[in-house]
């Protein structure tokens, strides 16, 4: 697939260092024991895994996903996203808008013929532009997880935080299948709310032209549970099954390009904003 040729490559400016030998180690990420991040991110996870249940993400739903928030560009979406830190995170302690730009960068490099990779590198965390909305970091960011069956042991703290939960409790709901079928298909089941889903209901209401590689990426690449512990296979289809070395290939750049070192945005955008109008242009509903 042909990039737009827009002149001299402005990536050069910033390449993301993927060299383990010369960047953090990749058992240092993640970190959910210990760390001077620990209490805050600890805490968002506590009322997330309160709060969310069958009633509330039905909720949410029907307040997201109509996209009559607002209207703007994608670029201007993704910049708004420097008035935010994201509370869930034990890595980082920067604006979100910094992490778009490095997690594509790290995409370009490895996959340079794909561009609308890059593009969802870039996007990928847009939807939490809900919480400049007045939406709780809890509903917004973090892991995600199925509502309406058992939660997994893999769950970020898992043994601690789901007591306060009625779900957890409820018979309907805490069984390996609750209200599932075997091999529903995931695009059946109600995952927690939070920016992943309600990005993906953006691009899918906008009628974006993002594949459906991209866009599974980004309906569940914060579905850790599943990508990165095996969990939730059950409730699994074969498209599902499919898509999952995707999503698990696009969990790399997100994580293990995060460090302090930030790209020079100015000089980047250029380029993504040619890719923005490729396959998601114009002013957007949201």
């Amino acid at each position: 697939m042909r990039l737009i040729n827009i002149g001299p490559d402005p990536s050069l400016a910033y390449r993301p260092n993927l060299d383990k030998s010369k960047s953090k180690d990749k058992e240092d990420y993640r970190n959910f024991e210990s760390g001077s991040l620990f209490q805050r991110v600890f805490s968002t996870y506590s009322l997330m895994h309160k709060e969310q249940t069958v009633e509330f993400v039905k909720k949410k739903h029907a307040e997201w996903t109509g996209c009559s928030h607002a209207q703007m560009g994608m670029m201007d979406a993704i910049m708004s996203l420097d008035q935010l830190v994201d509370e869930s995170d034990p890595d980082v302690d920067f604006p979100n808008s910094f992490h778009a730009f490095q997690t594509a960068e790290g995409i370009r490099q490895a996959h340079p013929d794909k561009d609308w990779f890059q593009l969802v590198g870039l996007i990928h965390d847009v939807g939490k532009i809900m919480a400049l909305w007045d939406e709780p970091q809890w509903a917004v960011v973090g892991d995600t997880f199925p509502v309406g069956c058992k939660f997994q042991n893999s769950l970020v703290f898992r043994e601690n935080t789901f007591l306060e939960n009625p779900d957890d409790r409820n018979t309907e709901y805490n069984t390996e299948y609750g209200i599932y079928t075997p091999n529903c298909g995931l695009d059946n089941v109600l995952m927690s709310w939070g920016h992943d889903e309600y990005l993906y209901r953006v691009m899918k209401f906008n009628e974006c032209s993002i594949p459906e590689e991209g866009l599974y990426m980004i309906r569940f690449h914060s579905f850790y549970p599943w990508h990165s512990h095996g969990d939730y296979m059950h409730l699994c289809n074969d498209k599902d099954k499919r898509m999952l070395p995707w999503v698990q290939e696009f969990n790399k750049f997100d994580l293990y390009t995060k460090t302090t070192d930030l790209p020079d945005v100015d000089e980047l955008k250029p380029y993504y904003q040619s890719l923005i109008d490729k396959y998601c242009p114009g002013i957007l509903r949201w």
